[in-house]
């Protein structure tokens, strides 16, 4: 019954009676006055060491005693200031085995972010973050920022480095010895493999929670050449080039765009920005004569006076059933340049882009490189997606760079095997930043070009910012039969890799060479806009020895003269003593601008073709409205990559000018690119000249 007693006066407590409570508190106190009659107010037997102070009001009936201890006793005043003496010995004593286990024990130093939690209880709906031993302090308010943002602030990375002597996005300079010492951290893996390659501290985490290193600035490097400028008919009345399909500059150029900064004129090829677009020429009738041509003559919008010339040449397509077998060699850069959202971790998605795109009977191979290079993946059918692809995932980045041998390793695997009847074709990936053994341009060069001799072919895809070396990657592509293009974005990879597949892997003729012949009849002057880097002598045209572009399956080609009608505003005053206009024309010479020649080899051939046609006056309009709609959006790329390098030939013609012909000749814009191209004039109009230092 107790219990149930102890229960109910538990639930149902007396009402306190008035003077039963007076009277308790009464006995209370006559308890505590008799139990420290003799006591000064605190430690019992000595006194607070503090200043004495006068009560400001008469001593309670407790009985208190503040004032009534003296320092008039020697012993007591030395056991007074012994006990502080004491205290601070032991308080020290406590920090430094304190900071002994700090520095000994990391998981001590761990924020709070970072320790270990639990999945996410799909069942409730929300997830449930405890640590594994013991339940989580509240965050100080400096630390719930980073918490409420779901970001781990892990240990300290360092600021990846440009080129020895830039600078760090915060501003500091760089020198050789944190180029040399600069070890990134690991790029994070897959959602699969993260658990295994992460500490168990960390693992709650998803990569692309992470913290990424911030990139460097002004270490990228080109190759520029100067503008080309106009040529005396009479005196030099030809102009011979190689071909050019590679579109990395155009993207670059976006790149900066979008970081509101204009691009350096080096970086600005404008041949690249014209060919970024598909102008939907009218295709070749039959394989056997692989290319067709495209002539229009107009009005230029920048010169009065003046006029264009636009040719454009389109390959011929091949069918899907009757596509080569390929032999590809994905060569991987995973060095500690490649850290970043836009390097590694976009890399390992457009490749995995192309394997998709590729037949079951195709190959693929994975050579990777940082410090030294390894196989990753050794000759694999496409059959077996899935093994190709958990390869791809599994990469990471860290080390320094060494391409050379990553690039002779590429060739060798490819080498070994050759599909006789088929592409054999190494990709090579990367932001170029070769600085561990073989870095030399020219060595990797002639290595290349004899590795081309033997019918393994070479494309590059660029990326990154900061330290993008452009100038080599460009070297190499043409060097090694391929096309150059620079991935920004995950949409940039879906054109090169998946709508351009086809043009981008599988030639359809190489070594191809134009030459136009002008009529100093009709011409007094001429120019070709872009091709600065792909310029040939004259007589590189008929010999067979000598490198050019190779085009694609389907891809198509367009180049812009400018040229100075006969009797037109010249930029050249005529020689006091008289020039070679006299030269007698060809019969009917008076009906044609030029003279057009294309020469090309088939892929697997040693002796070019010759192709050619004259350039009459008949395809010539006489306003520029009147133009194909194609011509005047060539145009007015045209006229924005020169107003990029500094419109030295362009006159009063400005973005404006650029943006209207530009909206006005859009037409079907089926994927939205050259709407995207609107925009990218609307943002270089108010784009900084450099960079901000951060």
């Amino acid at each position: 019954m107790a219990p149930e007693k102890d229960e109910e006066m538990i639930r149902f407590p007396e009402t306190p009676q008035p003077k039963k409570k007076a009277s308790a508190i009464e006995a209370a106190l006559q308890r505590f006055d008799k139990e420290n009659a003799g006591s000064a107010q605190g430690s019992d037997g000595e006194m607070r060491h503090k200043r004495q102070m006068a009560p400001s009001t008469p001593p309670s009936r407790k009985g208190l005693k503040m004032h009534s201890t003296t320092y008039s006793d020697p012993a007591r005043r030395t056991s007074l200031y012994r006990r502080p003496l004491i205290a601070a010995c032991l308080t020290l004593l406590v920090a430094g085995a304190g900071s002994w286990l700090y520095w000994h024990d990391p998981s001590l130093r761990e924020p709070v972010a970072q320790r270990e939690m639990t999945p996410v209880d799909e069942d409730a709906g929300q997830s449930k973050p405890e640590l594994e031993e013991e339940a989580a302090p509240p965050l100080a308010p400096q630390r719930k920022e980073a918490a409420e943002s779901d970001v781990a602030v892990s240990e300290p990375q360092p600021n990846p480095p440009p080129a020895a002597g830039g600078f760090y996005q915060d501003g500091h300079s760089a020198n050789l010895r944190d180029m040399q010492n600069y070890a990134a951290p690991q790029a994070a893996p897959s959602a699969e493999g993260y658990a295994q390659n992460y500490a168990p501290r960390t693992r709650a985490l998803m990569p692309d929670q992470m913290v990424q290193p911030m990139e460097p600035i002004g270490w990228d490097k080109f190759d520029g050449e100067p503008e080309s400028g106009f040529h005396i008919t009479a005196d030099d009345p030809v102009s011979t080039f190689s071909i050019d399909v590679d579109t990395a500059s155009y993207a670059f150029v976006r790149s900066s765009l979008d970081r509101n900064v204009l691009p350096q004129p080096d970086a600005v090829r404008t041949e690249e920005l014209i060919n970024y677009f598909d102008y939907g020429y009218a295709p070749p009738k039959s394989a056997d004569e692989p290319f067709a041509t495209d002539i229009a003559i107009f009005p230029s919008p920048w010169a009065e006076g003046r006029k264009l010339i636009r040719i454009g040449i389109q390959g011929y397509e091949i069918a899907d059933a009757a596509r080569p077998n390929a032999n590809l060699v994905f060569l991987v850069d995973t060095s500690g340049s490649m850290q970043g959202p836009n390097r590694l971790p976009l890399l390992k998605q457009s490749l995995a882009l192309l394997v998709d795109e590729l037949k079951p009977e195709d190959k693929v191979a994975i050579v990777t490189y940082s410090g030294s290079a390894g196989t990753v993946l050794e000759p694999t059918s496409v059959k077996e997606k899935s093994k190709i692809l958990a390869a791809l995932d599994q990469l990471t980045s860290g080390g320094s760079t060494a391409g050379g041998e990553g690039i002779r390793q590429a060739y060798s695997l490819a080498q070994r095997n050759f599909e006789e009847d088929g592409v054999n074709r190494v990709i090579l990936a990367t932001d170029g930043d070769f600085n561990v053994g073989i870095t030399n341009q020219d060595e990797l060069k002639g290595f290349i070009e004899r590795e081309r001799d033997k019918g393994i072919f070479l494309s590059v895809l660029g990326f990154g910012r900061g330290n993008y070396n452009d100038a080599l990657m460009q070297a190499l592509a043409q060097n090694g039969n391929g096309a150059a293009a620079y991935i920004d974005t995950i949409g940039e990879a879906r054109k090169v890799l998946v709508e351009e597949a086809s043009s981008t892997l599988f030639p359809i003729a190489k070594d191809v060479k134009i030459q136009v012949e002008f009529n100093p009849a009709t011409v007094a002057e001429y120019r070709l806009i872009g091709y600065e880097t792909r310029a040939l002598a004259r007589e590189d045209f008929n010999n067979d020895q000598v490198d050019a572009g190779e085009v694609g399956s389907g891809q198509a080609v367009t180049a812009l003269y400018e040229i100075v009608p006969a009797g037109g505003p010249r930029l050249n005053e005529p020689l006091r003593y008289g020039d070679a206009e006299s030269a007698k024309p060809a019969d009917n010479a008076g009906e044609e601008y030029g003279f057009l020649k294309l020469r090309y080899k088939r892929p697997d051939a040693d002796k070019s073709k010759l192709v050619e046609m004259p350039i009459g006056q008949g395809e010539e309009v006489e306003s520029f409205d009147a133009a194909p709609e194609s011509a005047r959006f060539a145009t007015a790329v045209a006229g924005f990559g020169q107003l990029l390098r500094g419109g030295k030939y362009t006159g009063s013609f400005d973005y404006d000018d650029a943006l209207k012909i530009a909206n006005g000749a859009k037409g079907e814009d089926e994927y939205g690119y050259r709407a995207e191209f609107t925009q990218l004039v609307r943002a270089a109009k108010t784009a900084n000249a450099l960079p901000h230092q951060r």
